[in-house]
């Protein structure tokens, strides 16, 4: 009728979204294996949910399914925990080596959870590699987004001048892959040798010693020492040390209850008895999730510094590496 008003519209139905997470970040959370990795045993056919076998991860789930592995039934994902390993050179930084040579995973303290590796070192190198047992927290330490800085003592062949590692400093290409602009500073001449503190925002396949091939230089030895707000300090070669949960939440930006179930010895404590439990200063807000993924402060990078480059003595890759715990205080 004219001059009546139409009722307003009624709003549409947002379409049904499926309850739970992808079957891949269920898999990845609980340790089984990284997202790539879960998807791949998904493809595989080695995935079972509620008796049946999937073979796309384009599927979710809830704590209510029954998730197997391989016949094996998936265990509620953990706290996130995160290690700091002094991984010796001669292992290679994979599960299994289709050579057989020794792993990092082979050097493990027994009564360690099953984990992951942060990244990589390559086979001749030594130094700093973070180990988790959460895929999740895996892949956002990995992500080029963070922008922290890793660090390495790199001796080199030669005795090189400013004028010759200025181009790292601009940026290269090296057979036709194109390398960020790196922090390098000589530190000092040694015989025939020198040494560098090699700063990268980005991890590429064996970029130091490429690079430095590039110019001219050999490089002989490489040390991570640090890998963003992480730092090797005085773990030896095979030592291993858990970040306390506290730590954790401060760097990455972790809910409590994400990060605060398990002790520096790697074992669990009992409810209210965590670092995590303890209450906050007033006034202090809880960091937003993923804060800690911004670029260092001043004082990280202060904090990064690296002390001065000490001579190890020889090592062989087959000789067992005694795992120790982690410092007190």
């Amino acid at each position: 009728m004219p001059g009546k008003e139409k009722p307003p519209a009624k709003d549409k139905p947002a379409a049904d979204t499926p309850d739970g997470e992808r079957i891949a970040k269920v898999l990845s959370r609980a340790g089984v294996a990284s997202r790539r990795e879960a998807e791949r045993l998904i493809e595989l056919g080695e995935v079972m949910v509620n008796g049946k076998t999937i073979t796309s991860p384009a599927l979710n789930v809830t704590a209510k399914d029954r998730i197997t592995v391989r016949g094996e039934p998936v265990a509620e994902p953990e706290p996130p925990r995160l290690w700091l390993y002094y991984k010796p050179e001669g292992l290679v930084t994979s599960a299994s080596d289709e050579k057989g040579r020794d792993t990092v995973f082979d050097h493990l303290p027994e009564d360690m959870p099953r984990v992951m590796s942060v990244g990589r070192l390559d086979l001749n190198s030594e130094g700093l590699l973070l180990l988790t047992n959460d895929g999740e927290l895996k892949r956002r330490l990995e992500l080029p987004s963070t922008g922290w800085l890793r660090k390495y003592r790199v001796r080199v062949k030669g005795n090189p001048t400013e004028p010759e590692i200025e181009p790292l400093r601009k940026g290269i290409t090296v057979d036709g892959d194109r390398f960020q602009p790196m922090e390098v500073k000589i530190d000092r001449h040694q015989g025939a040798n020198a040494w560098l503190t090699v700063g990268l925002r980005e991890g590429r396949n064996r970029e130091i010693r490429r690079a430095m091939s590039h110019i001219g230089l050999t490089v002989n030895r490489l040390i991570r020492v640090s890998y963003g707000p992480f730092r090797l300090n005085e773990l030896k070669p095979g030592e291993v040390e858990e970040v306390k949960p506290r730590i954790l939440r401060d760097q990455l930006g972790l809910a409590e209850r994400d990060a605060g179930t398990a002790s520096k010895q790697g074992h669990a404590v009992p409810a209210g008895k965590t670092a995590a439990d303890a209450p906050a200063k007033p006034g202090r807000r809880p960091p937003k999730p993923g804060a800690g993924l911004k670029p260092l402060s001043e004082s990280w990078e202060r904090a990064a510094t690296l002390p001065p480059a000490r001579q190890a003595p020889g090592r062989k890759a087959s000789r067992p590496v005694r795992p120790v715990g982690p410092k007190k205080g």
